[in-house]
């Protein structure tokens, strides 16, 4: 047995990933409310990255805030853990790729992560980069080592007959 092996089997994993996931499931939970209670305010924030044509800039306002909330449920949940530390893991890498790319043009701005409240509130910076690549670290935690979640995933499969 090889030492990824003899760790992966632990089975205080699930302990530790039901902190990771309830933490990230905050995390989510918080950077959407305010997106989906303000979605013209979020979709200036989405246009300010100046990454995706201005067709797109709406859709993702709109869409994007509520994957963020089903992905929280399903980590509070756990529910399909596997499948909600993924796309957590996903968009995590997607706001990485963004902030790089807005840092490195030099962007006056705020991440839109929590508020649409400017970058004089809430400027991105490598911190931000530092913050978003440690919540990807944690949805990674949960995606490789959470092999029997804490959660419904957990109680269904006990029901289950053989």
């Amino acid at each position: 047995m090889t030492s990824f092996s003899r760790c992966a089997a632990w089975r205080g994993h699930a302990y530790l990933a039901l902190a990771a996931r309830l933490y990230l499931a905050w995390v989510f939970l918080a950077a959407c409310a305010h997106k989906i209670a303000d979605p013209a305010a979020f979709a200036v924030d989405v246009a300010t990255y100046g990454i995706l044509p201005l067709w797109g800039v709406n859709a993702v306002a709109h869409v994007l805030p509520w994957i963020e909330a089903f992905a929280a449920a399903m980590l509070i949940l756990g529910l399909r853990v596997r499948a909600a530390a993924l796309l957590v893991a996903g968009m995590m890498a997607t706001f990485l790729v963004a902030l790089s790319v807005a840092l490195a043009k030099g962007l006056d701005m705020s991440c839109g992560c929590f508020a649409s409240t400017g970058a004089a509130e809430d400027p991105i910076s490598s911190l931000t980069l530092l913050r978003d690549g440690a919540w990807m670290a944690l949805a990674l935690y949960v995606l490789i080592l959470d092999r029997r979640p804490l959660g419904l995933d957990r109680i269904l499969d006990r029901r289950r007959i053989p």
